[in-house]
């Protein structure tokens, strides 16, 4: 089946909200929600489903719709973790030169176009993108602006001994109240990622997963200064860890660790969970020190979840 462009890279968003977690097996896709949250139009939402169908990743049920396939194909998995790699490659490109410093704060789409010989379709895909993940924005008028970010070992330990000081912080702010339902759906992510989502969802899915975990957690405080705080030194720090390897083994480990916290907060024992939560991030900090980071081929380093 042919499908316009649109219609593709909703399915793609689709197919990503799946290996992250974000739709569970089993789910319902409704049509008019997703085209509610993409802003687009029925129709491309329903060339987008039928083709998924086709792949596996959705099942068609008459007169009740779509829903997320509970087997899907070994195959289609592996095709879409190849073409995910691929549609990363423009990207990271484009994000590793700003951590280079090779494009400046301000740039125009011409300059990006001609740089990077990308359509102009492909160019807002790469602009949308870095736009969602905190690092790139619109100027008033005319251009785009490129957004700080954590570059070099210095502000990627600064970030950490912050985290280090706000995340179990938040867990003892006074109006603290644990979210059953964020945990229940936390829970199941980590989970899936264990029992063997880790082994094929793409790098970016799963860091984002981890970003997304303590994000709920520090939700939970109460206090919108705690998470405004953290969902920007986690996108200051998203491009950096895009660079680095990621070890899946290791990976396995930490999301045990987010089980073990979860598993503490629905226990009513807060106190123990932030000490615990420290301690989930001084390990990551231990190995990300600038001892062990070789910021000239970060590449070769590993990411983590924390």
């Amino acid at each position: 089946m042919a499908m316009s462009e649109l219609a593709s890279r909703i399915s793609n968003r689709i197919v990503e909200d799946i290996l992250s977690g974000d739709l569970a097996s089993g789910s319902p896709v409704r049509t008019q929600q997703i085209a509610d949250r993409y802003q687009v139009s029925r129709t491309p939402v329903r060339d987008a489903l039928v083709q998924l169908k086709e792949t596996g990743f959705l099942r068609h049920f008459q007169n009740r719709g779509y829903f997320v396939s509970e087997n899907i194909p070994e195959a289609a998995l592996e095709q879409a973790a190849e073409e995910f790699g691929t549609d990363s490659v423009d990207y990271q490109q484009f994000a590793e030169d700003w951590l280079t410093d090779q494009l400046p704060e301000v740039v125009t789409e011409q300059t990006l176009r001609q740089r990077y010989d990308w359509t102009k379709a492909r160019l807002n895909e790469m602009l949308v993108r870095a736009a969602r993940e905190g690092w790139a924005e619109r100027k008033e008028g005319y251009g785009w602006r490129l957004l700080p970010v954590a570059k070099n070992a210095e502000a990627f330990d600064e970030i950490y001994r912050f985290r280090m000081t706000i995340e179990p912080a938040a867990l003892l702010e006074p109006g603290f109240e644990i979210n059953r339902a964020a945990l229940d759906d936390q829970k199941r992510i980590q989970s899936k990622m264990i029992e063997g989502e880790i082994s094929h969802m793409p790098k970016e899915r799963l860091l984002s997963n981890g970003a997304k975990f303590h994000e709920v957690i520090c939700q939970m405080s109460g206090n919108p200064f705690f998470i405004s705080a953290l969902e920007r030194v986690n996108r200051m720090r998203r491009l950096m860890e895009y660079r680095s390897r990621v070890d899946r083994e290791r990976l396995t480990i930490q999301c045990s660790e987010h089980l073990e916290l979860i598993a503490l907060l629905e226990r009513g024992e807060i106190a123990e969970a932030s000490y615990f939560l420290r301690r989930h991030l001084s390990g990551a900090l231990k190995r990300k020190s600038p001892m062990v980071w070789d910021w000239s081929s970060a590449s070769h380093q590993s990411a983590d979840l924390s």
